[in-house]
């Protein structure tokens, strides 16, 4: 079974826009991840993460698999966030180990879930 992305596309991010029109900074992170999926993960919107503090957030699940939010996250972080999902989708338990996250992955992370049985 495929890992899940759930990105948030209703996140205005840490800064407020200039722009009231602009597209919100969740919506674009959404488009960049869905231009460029990861392998082994699907990739769906989700209008809100409730971690609305926090800039634009992610969260990665799986079937029989740890479950991880990540927040304070930019468009920018894309290819980082597309890199550490292939990682959790290749993973077994949805644990990749330490060194081998990226470092947003690694720093800005907001919730571990159990997985469910």
């Amino acid at each position: 079974m495929r890992a899940i992305l759930h990105v948030c596309t209703t996140c205005r991010g840490m800064v407020p826009a200039e722009d009231p029109d602009a597209p919100r900074p969740g919506a674009v992170l959404h488009q960049a991840l869905t231009d460029a999926p990861p392998e082994g993960v699907e990739i769906r919107p989700v209008e809100c993460l409730s971690a609305c503090s926090q800039g634009c957030a992610v969260s990665l699940s799986g079937a029989g698999k740890w479950s991880y939010v990540y927040g304070r996250l930019t468009p920018e972080d894309a290819a980082d966030i597309a890199t550490g999902a292939a990682a959790y989708a290749a993973s077994s338990d949805g644990i990749v180990p330490w060194r081998e996250r990226p470092t947003i992955f690694r720093k800005q992370s907001l919730a571990r879930i159990p997985p469910q049985e």
